[in-house]
């Protein structure tokens, strides 16, 4: 059975190596999985990840959101999956069959997620990027219509915000896993938020969430640790319920 900590994934958004290594430090045993994303990744390299295990027992989460032509994702994706991490994350906006190439070219067994639409977007981004209305006026429309591409190609899950996952898992099944990041916890939703389609931890985990990320409230708390410790309490509450 899962317990609270591992449905919960730190992101190391930070641009040092001495920065990741303190919150890996910190808050190790206290999550299920550290991610990696561009920034990190960047700045400091494979190096991280390897500085990870050897520090934690925690999984890997390499979140580079791969986005580019078909063969250079592919490509790209062969060399992120040596790295021996858990879960990476490529974009589904090129169709099912790239997603399927990407499937099909995964020797190391790397879980693979599509990202739907990020949790910054809203209807208003929507409109600008030309989407039809049925997808701006019901993003959970644009979020299916790429989830279901994501699952027919063989990836292994979605990243979805907490407004969605509910359906997502109603209808693609509960093995289907879905990651829901933009996650605020109701002691810490105060002032500009970049993020537009937000839940607390206990709504996503409701709703059918298998991880959350979350990320600004722990890493900005006075004492991440105890921060941590708050939301695996609203974690726990979640799923004795």
């Amino acid at each position: 059975m899962k317990k609270a900590k591992d449905y919960l994934i730190f992101p190391l958004d930070v641009p040092t190596y001495d920065e990741a290594i303190r919150y890996v430090e910190l808050l190790t045993g206290h999550v299920g999985l550290f991610k990696v994303g561009l920034e990190l990744f960047v700045g400091v390299g494979p190096k991280i990840l390897s500085a990870i295990k050897e520090r934690s027992e925690a999984g890997i989460f390499l979140d580079l959101k791969f986005h580019d032509i078909p063969a250079t994702v592919k490509s790209a994706f062969l060399a992120a999956s040596t790295y021996g991490v858990a879960f990476t994350t490529v974009h589904c906006d090129e169709g099912e069959d790239f997603l399927r190439s990407v499937v099909d070219n995964n020797p190391s067994g790397v879980k693979i997620l599509a990202i739907t639409v990020l949790t910054s977007l809203n209807s208003k981004n929507l409109k600008e990027l030309g989407y039809q209305d049925r997808y701006t006026t019901d993003i959970s429309q644009l979020v299916m219509l790429k989830a279901r591409m994501a699952k027919e190609a063989g990836c292994s899950g979605v990243v979805c915000s907490g407004l969605e996952v509910e359906t997502v898992k109603a209808e693609l099944g509960s093995d289907f896993i879905a990651v829901t990041p933009g996650i605020r916890p109701q002691w810490s939703i105060a002032g500009k938020d970049d993020q537009k389609r937000i839940t607390t931890p206990d709504q996503a985990i409701k709703r059918g969430a298998d991880y959350i990320v979350v990320g600004r409230p722990i890493r900005n708390a006075e004492k991440p640790v105890e921060a941590a410790k708050r939301v695996l309490g609203d974690i726990e509450i979640a799923i004795s319920e």
